[in-house]
């Protein structure tokens, strides 16, 4: 830890959320005379590289400055009176629950935008590209930043207009109908949402997250705990995803551009989750341990259900989408987050908080991969690249075969990798849940949960075996490697990867303070 002031503190916070929305504006500017040679695209390039870089480096001196002796303690704060008749205010501040989404909601947004400026997506001018990406990146890390109910539904609000027209403007085949199937189901979600938070809001009086926390559902009824956590959870539900609300998730992804498939599973599904823990368990713990045991069986049947879609994508014929399987294999793995949160116990929820930090950091670094794969190939179909450019890729691009072999046997949370301790941890939540809930039926989820990492080692290896392993023909041609930008882009992954794995106390170490003041009745 640095000693930082606290009001520096504050600067670095509000310039992380504020940032990337004046960069935004900038990139709209027409550009200054002197490029030295740069075309104007290049220049909004580099401009979004600068600006997530700046703001990476602005998340990382909040890390660095935190306080890890009081991770509970919400720190960097900035309170200000915005709409006083509703008692609504700019209120700013981090945790140990909140920071190390905040530093990879950054690093994930510089490394897409460092990896644009190399391969950009085909589609419309960079002069929109560029400033709907920074858009996309200060909603989200406002909606990890704030502590005000109604801020918190326009933080989460923001993102879906800059997705949308990311999906459907630089997308691929089928990028219109997909860009609407997701703004329509989070918009209706986000609708149910806002009613929930509003219920809460006029009935306890104030918006305020912290007082709402801390007041750990006192002044709310049960029934108005029921219908509030009924209504958000539904919201939350949709952007997680939760089956069977899930369904605009594969479509989304596979029309996307590699950056966006990056952006939605890395750091967007973690804007649902996150709500979970900061809103609806402290706020409404009656409420919540009321659904625990649906949001469970919920998940349990996500897990499951996203696994099987994997292993029917990667069977030879199926003409499976490789893309479309990094995402159903999102269901799953945010299932296991969904079901150590339902746990209602500090194992559970480190567990789950841990899994999203892990999923962010191994999926993005999938969509990477497969994302340099068509544009090594043209294709994404399984088939295509295990039996036309990609077979016995360890042999054509050996680099670019292993980082995919490693993408995918973290992904199937192999021990000594990020991948394994979030789940590890919410079937432990999971086997020794909250006194008040079931243990015997949460024991029969642990159980189903458990054949599901057997069913992702399943599908996992098989994509390896398909694409990477097989004899190399004499007369086959090689197939570029690993571009310096790519590695530049990919490695910092690699290494979190390992480092979270085999350290797992440096991430466990923010969370578990803070969860356990937060399911005590929440942080001061």
């Amino acid at each position: 830890m640095i000693d930082i002031s606290e009001s520096v503190m504050q600067f670095f916070l509000a310039f992380v959320v504020v940032g990337p929305l004046l960069g935004a504006a900038a990139a709209l500017l027409p550009a200054p005379p002197g490029l030295k040679g740069k075309s104007p695209e290049q220049a909004v390039l580099r401009h979004g590289v600068t600006v997530t870089g700046a703001v990476l480096i602005a998340a990382i001196v909040l890390a660095l400055g935190f306080d890890h002796d009081q991770p509970s303690k919400m720190q960097a704060t900035t309170d200000i009176s915005w709409i006083p008749a509703l008692d609504v205010r700019i209120h700013l501040g981090i945790d140990g629950i909140s920071l190390p989404l905040l530093v990879l909601t950054a690093l994930l947004t510089f490394l897409s935008a460092l990896y644009s400026y190399f391969k950009m997506p085909a589609g419309p001018s960079t002069k929109a590209f560029v400033p709907l990406l920074l858009l996309l990146e200060s909603g989200t890390l406002a909606t990890f930043a704030v502590l005000d109910l109604l801020l918190f539904f326009l933080a989460f609000e923001t993102v879906l207009i800059p997705m949308y027209f990311l999906i459907a403007r630089w997308g691929g085949e089928g990028r219109a109908a997909a860009a609407w199937k997701f703004i329509l189901y989070t918009l209706l979600g986000s609708v149910v949402m806002l009613l929930g938070l509003l219920l809460i809001g006029l009935k306890a009086g104030t918006f305020d997250m912290v007082a709402l926390a801390t007041d750990n559902g006192r002044s709310l009824t049960t029934t108005v705990q029921v219908i509030a956590v009924l209504a958000i959870g539904i919201g939350l539900a949709v952007k997680t995803p939760m089956w069977p609300l899930h369904t605009w998730l594969p479509d989304a992804h596979t029309a996307a551009p590699t950056v966006g498939s990056v952006l939605l599973a890395g750091v967007l599904l973690k804007m649902g989750t996150y709500g979970f823990v900061r809103i609806v368990l402290p706020i409404a713990p009656d409420g919540f341990h009321t659904f625990a045991p649906y949001l469970a069986a919920f998940a349990v049947v996500g897990i499951i259900y996203g696994s099987l879609a994997c292993l029917a994508l990667a069977k030879p014929g199926a003409q499976g989408d490789l893309k479309r399987l990094i995402a159903y294999s999102s269901v799953g793995h945010m299932g296991f987050v969904l079901l150590g949160i339902a746990s209602t116990t500090p194992t559970g929820v480190n567990g789950a908080l841990f899994a999203n930090i892990a999923h962010g950091l191994i999926t993005g670094l999938l969509f990477f991969l497969v994302g340099a794969l068509k544009d090594r190939t043209g294709s994404t179909d399984l088939d295509t690249l295990a039996e036309e450019s990609g077979a016995a890729l360890y042999g054509k691009a050996p680099r670019l075969g292993g980082l995919l072999a490693f993408g995918a046997v973290a992904s199937l949370g192999l021990p000594g990798l990020a991948g394994f301790w979030g789940e590890m941890l919410a079937l432990f939540g999971a086997f020794r849940p909250a006194a008040d809930l079931h243990r015997g039926a949460f024991l029969t989820f642990m159980a189903i949960a458990a054949f599901g990492t057997l069913l992702t080692a399943a599908y996992m290896l098989a994509v390896v075996r398909r694409v990477c392993m097989g004899a190399l023909p004499q007369d086959a041609p090689k197939t570029t490697d690993v571009h310096a930008y790519e590695f530049a882009a990919w490695t910092p992954l690699v290494a979190l990867t390992v480092f979270a794995g085999l350290w797992p106390k440096a991430l466990l170490g923010l969370t578990d303070p803070a969860v356990q003041q937060l399911l005590a009745g929440g942080p001061r």
